[in-house]
């Protein structure tokens, strides 16, 4: 467990949602019982019930986990460059690093949050938004100074980066022949000619 996690959540908490996330990610959610956590765990399933009531409970708080985990490091990435187009640059590097740190919070994020249905999900859709909205804020205020093209929709724009991205989580390999520098180098060419007002930043 990363010490990122055991600083930011209570001992219990982040043991309970380490290991419920590798469960969900070998087993599927759906295949997952609270009782299997519960042993996993090594915990009684009335006191994992005395946290969680129910599955999709763990699952929105995991989900909670891996985007406030992401938020803060995009954040931490970009907020010491003054150049507004490399602190996007810088945030894209680190949701790449997020997405392949080989967690399974982040994985559960990306590919299980389907298997909610009704309040639950309902939840993990506005903290979904939370996430896309911080992206919206970086990139809108990057048109609004001038530096992204002005016939650019910033919300389709993020749609594609992101999407284009999250799905590295399915063919990226660290053999695979490319560096996850000389990947992120790729796709910001790509999206800066795209984009910029003026290219070659």
């Amino acid at each position: 467990m990363s010490q990122e996690y055991s600083s930011s959540l209570d001992a219990e908490r982040a043991r309970v949602l380490q290991i419920s996330a590798k469960l969900f990610r070998e087993k599927g959610f759906d295949k997952t019982s609270v009782r299997q956590i519960a042993e996993a765990c090594e915990i009684l399933p009335g006191s994992l019930h005395y946290r969680y009531k129910s599955k999709d409970e763990i699952l929105v708080d995991m989900m909670r986990v891996a985007i406030d985990r992401t938020i803060r490091r995009t954040i931490a990435a970009s907020a010491s460059m003054a150049d507004p187009v490399l602190r996007i640059r810088a945030a894209l590097k680190a949701h790449m690093e997020v997405l392949l740190s080989g967690d399974d919070m982040v994985y559960v994020l990306l590919f299980e949050w389907r298997a909610l249905s009704g309040e639950a999900r309902k939840e993990i859709m506005r903290e979904r938004d939370r996430y896309e909205r911080h992206w919206d804020a970086m990139l809108d205020a990057l048109q609004i100074q001038g530096m992204i093209r002005k016939d650019i929709n910033t919300k389709t724009l993020r749609l594609i980066g992101l999407g284009a991205i999250n799905w590295m989580a399915t063919w990226y390999r660290p053999d695979g022949g490319q560096s996850l520098d000389e990947i992120c180098d790729t796709l910001w060419s790509i999206i800066s000619r795209g984009i910029l007002e003026h290219v070659g930043r």
